[in-house]
């Protein structure tokens, strides 16, 4: 019990990240190497973060545990709002009784939304107690086909050099803050003078990375209509056989899949928010790719 009560709890500041990219290499995801954990720490976008989540440090100056975070500033109906998005939470077995100092520091940061969207199985409860509400992830799986091009069907790209000229307005931004993150892949579908944005990453099942989870669709409704060329594009581009679609993101389900019995928890926790205002831009999801 000395050795465990000789932990401190401390922000990650700029200095400490490379140790911290070494713990989670070594003890949560060697798939992932340390360089890939620094790169996905340092967020590309601009805001004003505090720290890059709590470490803790045992009393010879070791990382013992930590608990990544991602903020960023977004504007939800007029209002700027300050997000803190939860990411991995790594504790040597030794120290996981003081695991929850971690969570407690975070939380008990002022004015941020807090999201956590791919908590573990045995994180949920514990959110659950601690005020998070669950995103509906009723998730949709469909294989992706070489569907033949049609006349008048539309045209998809993932050229940056479209992206930044069909592109406007918030989605413009949107594209610039997240075009260098390591997991987030950019396609724009055009057809008869209007655009869709769509961001997707690819995602293990089974540990299987066969899939492409869709995670930001700019016009569900030219997306649903030019959901074939997506799929196609998918499969015959990027080597992906298989669509994730959360019904939340893409508006529809669709056609030729089955939904997952078993899909991945995705939570959050605001006093003025809803279910609508949360998406998974400016987040781990879009950084990090496992």
């Amino acid at each position: 019990m000395g050795r465990l009560m000789a932990v401190r709890v401390e922000p990650i500041t700029t200095a400490d990240i490379p140790a911290v990219a070494r713990f989670l290499h070594t003890n949560l995801n060697g798939r992932v190497t340390a360089d890939a954990w620094e790169q996905a720490v340092q967020v590309p976008w601009k805001v004003s973060a505090p720290n890059h989540g709590f470490l803790l440090r045992d009393d010879r100056g070791d990382v013992v545990g930590t608990y990544l975070a991602f903020y960023s500033e977004r504007t939800i109906r007029g209002q700027v709002r300050r997000f803190c998005n939860l990411g991995a939470w790594c504790v040597l077995p030794e120290q996981r009784f003081h695991s929850l100092k971690l969570l407690k520091a975070l939380l008990a940061q002022q004015d941020y939304e807090f999201t956590d969207l791919s908590p573990s199985g045995n994180v949920v409860p514990m959110n659950t107690r601690l005020g998070f509400s669950f995103l509906d992830t009723a998730t949709a799986v469909a294989p992706n086909l070489p569907w033949p091009a049609v006349p008048g069907g539309g045209r998809v790209s993932a050229d940056p050099a479209v992206l930044e000229r069909t592109l406007t307005g918030d989605d413009l931004q949107i594209y610039r803050d997240h075009a260098s993150t390591a997991a987030a892949r950019h396609v724009v579908l055009t057809r008869g003078g209007r655009y869709c944005y769509v961001i997707f990453r690819t995602d293990r099942r089974k540990n299987l990375p066969l899939f492409a989870s869709v995670l930001y669709v700019s016009d569900p409704e030219l997306f649903r209509a030019m959901l074939r060329r997506f799929q196609s594009h998918l499969l015959t581009r990027h080597g992906i056989p298989a669509l994730l679609a959360e019904i939340r993101v893409i508006g529809h389900r669709p056609a030729l899949s089955r939904m997952l019995a078993d899909t991945r928890r995705k939570m959050f926790r605001s006093a003025g928010l809803t279910e609508p205002d949360i998406d998974y831009l400016y987040s781990e999801l879009t950084c990090l790719s496992w």
